[in-house]
């Protein structure tokens, strides 16, 4: 007997209102879900096939049923099939974007640099909260799992997590399904300590393990990886105040050194007031210790919700400050317009 349509809805509606609820699942309950629109009988008569075919029993008499370790199987593989293809689809339409995107990047910040003849940079877009899309668990060795997280975004990072006591291959499986119900969309603040308390709840046996490997998603949430682009360095070397040996070379160092550049893509408070997240650093309010003879002006721009990047140019503190804000809101427009428009056609 195979599991047709019916009957692995049956067994979806089971095993999480069993996640919910930790009691043994009648056939009333799984009645009231909206999308069955079957008789109780009918339902009884399914369960009763799933039971025959090892996917549910019925701990006692009279009660409802649970999931046995198969009908976990079953529906951790299906989950993971389905969010893996979502995330193949998703992988490829991101990787298209962002090929396009990155290209227009680079065009961008050799174009500001060329019209302002000062130095400039652009960061890649990202998401302003990480949130967790699926994440997959698998046994390396008794002591050893392989957590695998996909990030909104489609960012991939995995981790090789060693455990103070050994799991078992069905262990994973109930750690997979419990942590992907619970974790499922989730952003670094939404996981507090109610939550990891309702999920421990549901496996009082690794109730450590999943203490660790929650530390590990959450740790995986607050990483940042940006992509920053920049073009005109040596321009800033053609104003005389900025020409001095040890002054311009600690100042290319700087530009060259992606963590220093980093310091000015953090703040974003001002991205959706009216100036358009233009900020205006003037010598030593640098937050770079390198670049306090200079002046920074960086805007913020969005190019889909809450996706935010970074466009700044560097010169001297005499820059001409009107022509500089003028070209990074032509800028900005125009990233809008273009990447808009590829949406569309993606359409």
């Amino acid at each position: 007997m195979e599991l047709d349509e019916r009957k692995i809805k049956i067994l979806n509606a089971i095993i999480q209102t069993y996640l919910d609820t930790g009691e043994p699942v009648g056939s009333r309950t799984i009645s009231k879900f909206s999308d069955l629109d079957l008789s109780s009988a009918t339902i009884r008569n399914e369960m009763s096939d799933l039971e025959d075919m090892g996917y549910i029993f019925q701990p006692h008499t009279s009660a409802g049923r649970i999931p046995t370790d198969k009908g976990y199987r079953f529906y951790v593989d299906n989950m993971l099939k389905e969010k893996t293809a979502e995330a193949e689809e998703q992988n490829k339409v991101m990787v298209q974007k962002v090929d396009r995107l990155e290209e227009m990047l680079k065009q961008v910040v050799k174009l500001l640099a060329t019209s302002t003849n000062y130095a400039s940079m652009i960061s890649a877009p990202q998401p302003q909260v990480s949130k967790l899309k699926f994440i997959q668990l698998s046994l390396v060795s008794g002591y050893e799992i392989l957590a695998v997280m996909m990030l909104e975004g489609g960012i991939l990072k995995h981790r090789v997590i060693d455990l103070d006591s050994p799991l078992e291959e069905q262990d994973v499986v109930r750690l997979n399904l419990l942590l992907n119900t619970y974790l499922q969309g989730k952003a670094l603040g939404d996981i507090n300590l109610a939550l990891i308390q309702e999920i421990k709840k549901h496996d009082q046996s690794h109730k450590d393990t999943i203490s660790h490997l929650i530390d590990i998603i959450a740790e995986c949430l607050q990483e940042e990886e940006t992509e920053i682009y920049t073009s005109g360095a040596t321009n800033l070397l053609k104003y005389p105040e900025l020409g001095d040996r040890e002054k311009s070379t600690q100042l290319l160092s700087a530009f060259e050194d992606k963590k220093s550049l980093e310091e000015f893509i953090s703040d974003k408070d001002d991205a959706n007031s009216d100036n358009h997240g233009i900020q205006v650093y003037i010598g030593s309010e640098s937050p770079v210790q390198s670049m306090q003879n200079c002046s920074v002006v960086t805007a913020t721009y969005e190019i889909e919700d809450g996706v935010y990047g970074t466009i700044g140019i560097i010169g001297p503190k005499r820059m001409d400050y009107k022509k500089v804000v003028g070209n990074l809101e032509t800028v900005m427009k125009q990233l809008d317009a273009i990447y808009k428009k590829n949406d569309d056609d993606d359409d």
